[in-house]
């Protein structure tokens, strides 16, 4: 029974991470685009502000705890292959979010209010959005293999 909680768990929560970044890959990042510098600027600023909350930081981490105790829970088992994958897919994902995405986050963040928009811009925008797909594609790998886990999983326990 632990393990199915703990798969159903790190399934939801990698979903909910998969879905995130694919919602900035769809929708806000081609809507900003269509804004004036100084707009996108401040409203960068704004969001990273605002997706630091605790519902933000039960999916992000909870998608790396909860694989990686899904992992632990599986080893000898089937679908442990396929928990393992996520896993590393997440683990990807978090040195590219942690080595690219957060700094220049940091760096827009940084850039006093009276400076001027469209270098900040520049310097920010297409590097981040070219990241945030190679992320959105490691996380829904990552979902994907944690799907068929569950089914591996439900094959074990039947």
């Amino acid at each position: 029974m632990w393990t199915t909680a703990v798969l159903i768990a790190a399934t939801v929560t990698m979903g909910w991470v998969a879905g995130l970044f694919y919602a900035y890959w769809m929708s806000v990042m081609p809507g900003l685009a269509r804004s004036g510098d100084r707009t996108f600027v401040e409203a960068m600023k704004r969001i990273n502000v605002a997706i630091l909350n605790g519902w933000f930081a039960l999916g992000f981490a909870g998608a790396v705890v909860f694989t990686a105790l899904g992992a632990v829970l599986t080893v000898g088992e089937p679908p442990f292959v396929w928990v393992l994958a996520a896993l590393a897919l997440y683990v990807a994902q978090l040195a590219v979010t942690f080595g690219v995405n957060v700094p220049l986050n940091n760096a827009l963040d940084a850039a006093p209010a009276d400076t001027e928009h469209a270098a900040t811009r520049q310097a920010f925008e297409a590097k981040w959005v070219r990241f945030n797909h190679v992320r959105t594609v490691l996380t829904t790998l990552a979902l994907g293999c944690l799907a068929w886990a569950l089914v591996e999983w439900g094959r074990v326990v039947a």
